[in-house]
């Protein structure tokens, strides 16, 4: 099996004050037991990229209770108390950022661009401080592309080489962190063997992923 690891061993990959792209919505398609491992560990520091912080006790909401996170780049916390509180009291720095805007970032990092220009934000207090430009008689700003040090994807299947498939709202930004980031980590709730996802099923292709986290015991 590529690269398989158990979970606590994983998480040990992910050291104080990484970058940590972490798919699903709202607990759907998220790595939960890479979630728990690593607030278990007790890291500190880390930044992460995701499209929510879920729930306390759910998801991302375990590294936000653990007081692993240093700072969050997502489009909503409206969920989860817990990091409305210590966004307030200065405990965690919050960037928010439009849905479409944060998968589109993530993807540019993910395949080389420099940046997304978008036309949202322009006359307002959003535009203050990055740099805008000019296309067609039209001004739009500049987001900076992102990338993590590592990803952590949650899968519906993952076959013996990597190959992942997703359900539900997993789609929306697991197979984008997956190619942001210098180390991927999946996490499957079912491992077959090579053949019995179908090929048009796979949207994560093996050679993205490095490290599998196998079964639980």
């Amino acid at each position: 099996m590529k690269g398989a690891l158990k979970v606590e061993d994983a998480a040990t990959l992910v050291p104080d004050g990484a970058t940590v792209l972490i798919g699903g919505f709202m607990g759907v398609g998220s790595p939960h037991r890479m979630i728990a491992a690593i607030a278990a560990l007790g890291v500190k520091g880390l930044t992460i990229v995701a499209n929510d912080t879920a729930k306390p006790g759910l998801g991302i909401g375990k590294l936000i209770s653990a007081g692993a996170v240093a700072r969050v780049i997502t489009s909503h916390i409206g969920l989860n108390p817990e990091t409305q509180k210590k966004m307030i009291a200065g405990e965690i720095e919050v960037e928010l950022v439009p849905q479409g805007r944060l998968v589109e970032r993530i993807r540019a990092g993910g395949v080389g661009l420099g940046g997304v220009l978008t036309a949202t934000g322009i006359g307002t207090e959003v535009e203050t401080g990055k740099q805008l430009v000019e296309v067609d008689g039209r001004r739009f700003l500049v987001e900076r592309p992102i990338r993590g040090d590592v990803a952590l994807i949650g899968a519906r299947q993952a076959d013996y080489n990597g190959n992942l498939e997703y359900w539900l709202t997993a789609h929306n930004f697991n197979p984008i962190m997956a190619m942001a980031a210098d180390t991927v980590i999946a996490e499957a709730e079912h491992i077959v063997p090579v053949g019995v996802i179908p090929p048009d099923a796979v949207k994560t292709p093996g050679v993205l992923v490095d490290h599998l986290i196998g079964r639980a015991a």
